[in-house]
């Protein structure tokens, strides 16, 4: 039997063929689903080794398409996680999905990963590892990233979602008094319950503006940068 994932009632809304793709974090996904009455029927999906997104990912969308006898043409969207995460990952999927949606006029919902992760565990606030003892942090709906001393100085949300150690651990620290709850990492099939509102509402992206959710610079933009450059040397 096909997962079930509920999210907003579409209004009688047609059902909809639906590709997700997340390559944001160390393992990614991509899922097809059929949108209809108040859930997000999973048909198929396949799990992606984060170090070859782009040897993988638009074989994994292919096979995934092919199976089920659907033509990309066939999609009545693609919902894509744009971030924060891995630069070359982030860039990965939304070069793919442009290479998609494009051709056909396929319409896009991106989403964020910090708040896929949230909806997903039912609270307001999520966090993810990024490295360099900083966290991809949501609270308040403003996502950011944060240090010990910049996440110090945030009032302390009740409840917190995670999917890495590393996160758990520095909000641990950090805020003790916040419950901390740990989950599996959002796939591309919690994206799409997440965006299933979006979709029924026709609120899409433009894809020629459609761009990464970073919050942070490449280390080519931070060591080019002739500031960082002088303090370095």
């Amino acid at each position: 039997m096909p997962d079930q994932l509920t999210a907003a009632e579409p209004h009688g809304e047609e059902r909809k063929l639906v590709l997700g793709i997340d390559t944001c974090g160390p393992m990614g996904s991509v899922a097809l689903a059929r949108l209809g009455g108040d859930a997000v029927e999973v048909l198929g999906r396949r799990e992606l080794e984060g170090r070859g997104y782009s040897a993988t990912l638009v074989s994994a969308v292919g096979e995934l398409l092919g199976e089920a006898g659907i033509r990309p043409a066939q999609l009545g969207a693609i919902v894509v996680t744009s971030g924060p995460g891995s630069f070359t990952g982030v860039r990965v999927g939304l070069s793919a999905v442009k290479g998609l949606a494009e051709p056909s006029g396929i319409p896009v919902v991106a989403v964020s990963r910090l708040e896929v992760l949230a909806h997903k565990v039912g609270v307001l606030s999520a966090a993810l590892d990024a490295h360099r003892h900083e966290v991809f942090l949501r609270i308040a709906e403003r996502e950011l990233l944060s240090g010990v001393g910049e996440l110090a100085s945030f009032g302390a949300p009740d409840r917190i979602a995670v999917c890495d150690e590393a996160a758990e651990a520095f909000l641990r620290v950090v805020w003790p008094q916040t419950e901390v709850l740990q989950t599996a990492a959002p796939t591309a099939a919690d994206a799409m319950a997440l965006a299933l509102p979006r979709i029924v509402a026709g609120e899409f992206e433009d894809l020629a503006l459609l761009d990464g959710h970073y919050l942070r610079r490449s280390d080519a933009e931070i060591f080019g940068d002739p500031a960082v450059a002088a303090r370095i040397a």
